[in-house]
């Protein structure tokens, strides 16, 4: 479909390089269609790669994947309120009729578990709930290929408000998030700093760090240093 339909309506390129971040990524990896002992179903939970013993047909997985951060809330003056419009100068008016599946989730969990502080137009076609890193969230799910969710309007703006008057605090910090700065000079004490951060009472959380190096600086791996809770960890 392109940009004619379906959610690569929003990818006006402009409005995507204006952002605060975007990264585009491509995920390839083995998995087994058919394996002894289990059916060939694509979608199988117990999929096994391509390594097993048991696997007797392998296919390959592609998975593309577009990440945007729009900071409305520096950038609008404390505002919290967004739209896609707002966001993108575009708003979702069909679906891809090649896509078995195509859905759009808005995080409307409650801040400090208060409830009814924010408000979603137009009404979602159903609420999802979900564990992730260790906290409850709640998600407005729009189903694209709900006949329901465009019976009215050919065009679906999405929107997010606020209940009561909006103060000017901070947002809430996540429990896992990260800190990235450069500094020193020069090639000989240059150095990029990433501080990662779980504040999270006892649970701990597996990691992968991708590191965007900035061209003028040059990396040697004998000067990577891991540092937790204070002693070196030294790669094995």
């Amino acid at each position: 479909c392109s940009l004619q339909a379906g959610l690569a309506v929003l990818l006006k390129a402009e409005r995507l390089f204006h952002s605060s971040y975007h990264s585009q990524a491509v995920h390839i990896r083995p998995v087994c269609r058919v394996s002894a002992g289990l059916s060939s179903l694509p979608e199988h939970p117990k999929r096994k790669s391509k390594a097993d013993a048991s696997c007797l047909a392998v296919s390959w997985e592609l998975r593309q994947t577009l990440t945007v951060v729009f900071d409305f809330f520096s950038s609008g003056q404390g505002k919290k309120d967004w739209s896609l419009f707002k966001m993108f100068s575009r708003t979702l008016t069909d679906t891809c009729p090649l896509a078995s599946q195509s859905k759009v989730y808005v995080d409307i969990s409650p801040k400090n578990k208060e409830k009814e502080l924010l408000e979603v137009s137009p009404p979602p076609t159903s609420v999802h709930e979900a564990i992730v890193q260790g906290d409850k969230k709640t998600y407005a799910v729009y189903d694209l290929l709900s006949p329901s969710l465009f019976n009215t309007s050919r065009s679906l703006n999405v929107q997010l408000k606020w209940k009561r008057p909006q103060d000017s605090s901070e947002m809430p910090i996540p429990i896992l998030h990260a800190q990235r700065y450069v500094g020193g000079y020069g090639l000989q004490t240059g150095e990029i700093c990433t501080l990662i951060y779980n504040t999270h009472p006892y649970r701990a959380f597996p990691v992968i760090l991708l590191e965007t190096v900035p061209w003028y600086l040059r990396l040697y791996v004998h000067t990577l240093t891991i540092i937790t809770k204070g002693k070196e960890n030294k790669p094995s």
